[in-house]
């Protein structure tokens, strides 16, 4: 975006942006607001194909220990905090996301082990 004296922020790498319905979503803006929710240890937003968005967004969570949230309760938790069209429509609880051996999640990854998934 840009501030108001004229300087250009980007929020993501262009790879990752996601594009639903002609919408630009920036998968960390999804990730800043479901992290602050208390049952989530780690998450990791991507894009998915949808036959009539073009992308959905999916999120990755991994749970804090002891915690059962479920996507009726995140989803209600995101309207809160993102715009309606931004929040995920699919979430995939997951023991670990995919890292490399500094510590960065392999969204790349990840879109592969959901496109073997769903097939």
């Amino acid at each position: 975006w840009l501030d108001e004296r004229g300087y250009l922020t980007l929020v993501d790498r262009s790879k990752d942006l996601i594009i639903s319905g002609g919408s630009n979503i920036y998968p960390r803006e999804v990730e800043e607001v479901l992290l602050l929710h208390p049952a989530i240890k780690e998450v990791a937003v991507i894009g998915v194909p949808d036959a009539d968005w073009g992308e959905s967004v999916l999120a990755a969570v991994v749970k804090k220990e002891g915690h059962v949230p479920d996507e009726q309760e995140l989803d209600l938790f995101c309207l809160e905090h993102i715009a309606r069209f931004k929040r995920p429509r699919r979430y995939r609880f997951v023991e670990a996301l995919p890292k490399n051996h500094y510590g960065k999640v392999l969204k790349t990854e990840l879109r592969d082990l959901e496109q073997r998934a769903t097939g």
